[in-house]
């Protein structure tokens, strides 16, 4: 965390809100979580309850009602009928609203930052940089939107060609639950300001937030239905991406998931944005400014728990360092402040649910039987508040004596556990760091700026980071190689997927026919 003390200094002023007196344990939801035609609405079908869970207490605070076929065609219809509208619109008409947006997500920015504490369990000082880069996104692709424009080619005889940059039309998102709010800015922002229209369904964990940023959207000016939200888990999924009307898909969630979803997606032959997992490395060679080193393996494995696809798990350290280097992450990961995660004190929440905790757990227990060795945390926590007692919380975990063979080294874990793992050689760590199926980032640290920038171009993944980790910038196009998907999030880049481009040939003088 001291890394983003550096970045964004601004962010971490103390500010008086329900965050200060803590609102956990207390927050119940009764409004609809659908969002369809500018209103918060039920599901016309499907209506399978399922339990929404805070994390930090084990309360159930809601039950999400999950859409059927029926309900996903209305949200369909609804935004293909905005469409008809935004995408007419110009450039710098949607560039008004988005920036309207933007403002008001700044002005809510705590509710949003308490309410995604409470449904997802991340500490209310993560939340509020979450909250603050979705403005930035937004922020970011109105400024963009009026600047879209294809190009004038000139062909022989006075003829010539052009370019038109075009919406594709009813893209669909689908959010995962480590950055529910984060997530449907990353993917409606370049959507919208290339003139599409969106239905989002996020986890079936977190619904919460999102139907919060399509409240939003609509008060600052979109057509009523450019953004609709349903809510459900596989079968509301598939609905969407099997839907005649849906010209796009982005998914951010499990390599498993997004095989089935580019299966789907291939029947009807709709492009896809596939953001998946990752085991990602970090290289920490000897010639590092260490303390900054440290502080960046934190940064890499313990955000939001441990929960997020691009951690630098797989912590590569240079034999000579390993000693100091290992000692001096130990000491700091015991010193990390686990419990309510609204309180202003707290650097780590809870996991996301019972089972993902388990399954964490199952991890940590396999490495210890194949060999490697606890260096600290890995166990389970419990806050000395009687009403976080059955939270989903643990110590975050260091592990040592591991090897590249070994299951915790190879599998995305998901969860606050950090693998080191010595080298010696820089073509040695080079290639084990690229021993796996995964390519969604990797990071160097190095004062010795050109080994930094020979070994990230060898390292075979897409957003690599140097002296630091986990930064997003909105300017930069986020994504991975291999296994961990294709297409790109943020940056110019994301305009790419998210339009198409029409060729039109104008002829000035006779056609010349060969007939």
């Amino acid at each position: 965390p001291s890394r983003f003390t550096t970045l964004i200094p601004s962010l971490f002023v103390l500010r008086p809100s329900l965050a200060m007196s803590s609102a956990t344990g207390t927050v119940t939801i009764h409004q609809p979580l659908n969002y369809r035609a500018g209103a918060r609405v039920h599901p016309a079908d499907g209506g399978q309850a399922e339990e929404v869970y805070e994390p930090a207490t084990g309360r159930v605070i809601c039950k999400v009602l999950c859409s059927g076929e029926k309900e996903v065609d209305l949200a369909v219809q609804s935004a293909k009928a905005a469409f008809k509208i935004w995408s007419q619109m110009s450039g710098m008409e949607r560039n008004r609203v988005l920036l309207e947006a933007a403002r008001i997500i700044r002005e809510q920015k705590e509710e949003i930052a308490t309410m995604e504490t409470i449904n997802n369990g991340k500490s209310i000082f993560e939340a509020r940089v979450d909250i603050d880069i979705s403005w930035q996104c937004l922020e970011y692709y109105a400024g963009l939107a009026g600047s879209l424009a294809g190009e004038h080619i000139q062909l022989p005889g006075g003829s010539f060609g052009y370019t038109r940059r075009e919406p594709l039309g009813v893209c669909v998102g689908i959010g995962a639950w480590n950055y529910p709010f984060q997530i449907a800015c990353w993917k409606s922002a370049p959507a919208l300001a290339c003139g599409n229209a969106m239905v989002f369904k996020p986890s079936p964990f977190t619904p919460v937030s999102v139907v919060k940023l399509a409240e939003i959207f609509t008060e600052a000016g979109v057509p009523k239905g450019l953004f609709n939200v349903v809510q459900g888990g596989a079968a509301t999924g598939q609905f969407l991406c099997h839907h005649p009307d849906v010209a796009k898909i982005s998914f951010t969630g499990s390599v498993p998931t997004g095989i089935k979803i580019m299966e789907m997606a291939a029947k009807g032959i709709k492009p896809v944005t596939l953001e998946l997992g990752g085991k990602s490395p970090l290289i920490i060679f000897s010639d590092c400014a260490l303390e900054n080193a440290v502080n960046g393996a934190l940064m890499a494995n313990f955000l939001t728990q441990g929960e997020v696809c691009c951690n630098g798990t797989r912590v590569f350290v240079e034999r000579k360092i390993l000693n100091v280097f290992t000692k001096e992450v130990v000491k700091r990961t015991q010193k990390i402040k686990i419990g309510d995660p609204l309180l202003e004190d707290m650097r780590m929440g809870a996991l996301i649910n019972r089972p993902h905790l388990d399954r964490v757990q199952g991890f940590i227990k396999q490495a210890k039987e194949q060999g490697a060795e606890v260096l600290c945390g890995g166990d389970l926590y419990v806050p000395d508040d009687p009403k976080l007692k059955n939270g989903y919380y643990m110590r975050p975990c260091v592990l040592g004596n591991c090897t590249d063979d070994m299951t915790c080294v190879k599998e995305e874990i998901f969860g606050p556990v950090m693998s080191i793992l010595p080298f010696d050689t820089e073509e040695e760590v080079v290639e084990r760091a690229n021993a796996t199926k995964f390519g969604l980032a990797g990071g160097v640290f190095t004062r010795d700026i050109q080994k930094a920038h020979r070994v990230v171009a060898a390292l075979k993944a897409g957003m690599c980071f140097i002296n630091n980790y986990n930064i997003s910038p909105v300017e930069l196009p986020f994504g991975g190689y291999k296994a961990s998907g294709f297409g790109r999030e943020n940056g110019r880049a994301a305009i790419e997927y998210y339009s198409q481009l029409k060729t039109v040939c104008v002829e000035m003088g006779d056609v010349e026919s060969v007939f």
